[in-house]
């Protein structure tokens, strides 16, 4: 069953290099905008002038939503510095729940509360940017029967989250940069004769992990991997092609943000064990002196305890700082199969 749709909202979400392009879209937007557009650009909890930039661009003015402000067409909403923005009965909320993909403000949560409660009037639009954040909730918009856009990666400064959204959803448009804000326009007045079909329900797949016999002197497979930000055990789920884990604390990743995480914790756990070890050191040989003149026996094993520390901080060292394989920032999955409207 397919029906006819108008889009009543977009959402935007961007990344590294977003702050250009967010400007450019805001620079070709028209004065009588009939909708509002929610933005997350991922900023952390660092001060944000983009509200003052994106004013400055063009017509439609930009704030930083306001928990429990009334959504109003004509309007940028933007996500504020370590606040979730979502959306709730018409109403922006900004939430301080646990980080998603890395980042808070993240872009999955607004899209999933886009999808959620404006189905197929809603426009979801993915930006610049590294890594795949926004993936899952551009999903959850088109499989309610939104409108799915991605920037043209070959158009990006950073092609990582586009590519991702053409990877894992079947995009409606994916377009350069500068054809975006005729795209919008067309939607929002309907001129786009877009049939939607009906949303589907949801599946989220939960597969038990088969357990690994191996010969000889080994390390026990885990019974789970855990959440790199806050150690709770991770639960994994497949959403439509797209693979993903959660810890109950609320802590998600998709699974390359994943990979990318829990990296970086390995890398600095390992540095700091480089840090003690050398610091032990440091303390066996101040030992050492101090013990020389009574106990010279004594100060001969500080010695000895100080130069093994050091050469298992060198060997640590040595290691930390090999060539690691990091298959997730190697991927470059196909996009032109993926995108019904990209421009030629």
């Amino acid at each position: 069953m397919a029906f006819m749709t108008r889009s009543s909202i977009i959402a935007i979400g961007a990344s590294a290099g977003g702050v250009g392009a967010l400007h450019e879209l805001a620079a070709a937007l028209p004065a009588t905008l009939p909708v509002p557009v929610l933005v997350v650009l991922h900023i952390g909890a660092h001060r944000s002038e983009l509200p003052a930039i994106l004013s400055a661009a063009g017509p439609v003015p930009a704030k930083h939503a306001e928990d429990g402000e009334n959504i109003q067409s004509g309007c940028i909403y933007l996500a504020p510095p370590d606040r979730h923005m979502i959306v709730v009965d018409g109403q922006l909320r900004l939430l301080r729940s646990p980080k998603e993909n890395c980042a808070r403000p993240a872009i999955d949560p607004l899209f999933r509360s886009v999808a959620e409660h404006y189905g197929p009037a809603a426009i979801g639009v993915i930006l610049t940017g590294r890594l795949n954040d926004g993936t899952l909730g551009l999903y959850e918009i088109k499989r309610r029967g939104g409108v799915a856009i991605a920037q043209d990666p070959d158009d990006a400064p950073y092609s990582q989250m586009p590519e991702s959204a053409a990877e894992h959803v079947e995009l409606d448009y994916c377009l350069p940069l500068a054809a975006m804000p005729g795209c919008l326009l067309k939607l929002i007045e309907g001129k786009t004769g877009k049939e939607v079909p009906m949303a589907e329900t949801s599946s989220l797949l939960d597969h038990e992990q088969e357990p690994e016999i191996v010969a000889g002197r080994t390390f026990d497979r885990p019974l789970t991997v855990t959440c790199p930000e806050c150690g709770g055990a991770l639960k994994k789920f497949e959403q439509g092609s797209i693979l993903k884990f959660g810890c109950h604390i609320g802590h998600s990743y998709t699974s390359e943000v994943m990979a990318a995480a829990q990296f970086e914790e390995m890398e600095k756990v390992m540095r700091a064990a480089v840090r003690f070890l050398n610091e032990r050191a440091e303390f066996c040989l101040q030992m050492a002196e101090y013990t020389h003149a009574p106990h010279p026996d004594i100060s001969a094993q500080w010695h000895a305890a100080s130069r093994q520390a050091l050469d298992r901080a060198y060997k640590l060292r040595d290691l930390v700082e090999q060539d690691w394989l990091t298959p997730e920032s190697s991927a470059e999955p196909p996009i032109a199969a993926r995108a019904h409207g990209k421009a030629g």
